[in-house]
């Protein structure tokens, strides 16, 4: 029988880095909007504003009336994108409620 070889493994420490990186995979946002439960996943979200003529004016990194939610990837393969901002009911660190001249949304961190 062969002898191990190095320096023994603890479990405990293991399971710790598993635990935290299962965590840095899993984080980021779920958005659904209300009317037929459409569900979107990304790891970030950026707020867009509009110039009065459409064009892109800024980002931001929340959200206010009249700003878009962007869904990364940040490129022109983005996840999702939303009209501007009409209506904000509800603003915390992980859940935002907001309407659109379009749709009802509830974007949450998980």
């Amino acid at each position: 029988m062969k002898k191990p070889i190095g320096t023994p493994i603890n479990v405990d420490v293991i399971h710790e880095i598993e635990k935290q990186l299962e965590l840095d995979v899993d984080t980021g946002w779920r958005l659904v909007r209300q009317a037929d439960s459409l569900t979107k996943t990304s790891k970030q979200v950026m707020w867009i504003e509009w110039n009065e003529d459409g064009s892109f004016k800024s980002k931001h990194e929340e959200p206010a009336v009249g700003r878009s939610l962007l869904m990364s990837p940040f490129n022109q393969f983005f996840t999702w994108q939303t009209t501007q901002i009409t209506v904000l009911h509800e603003v915390t660190d992980d859940r935002i409620k907001f309407d659109t001249g379009n749709s009802e949304y509830e974007l949450v961190r998980f």
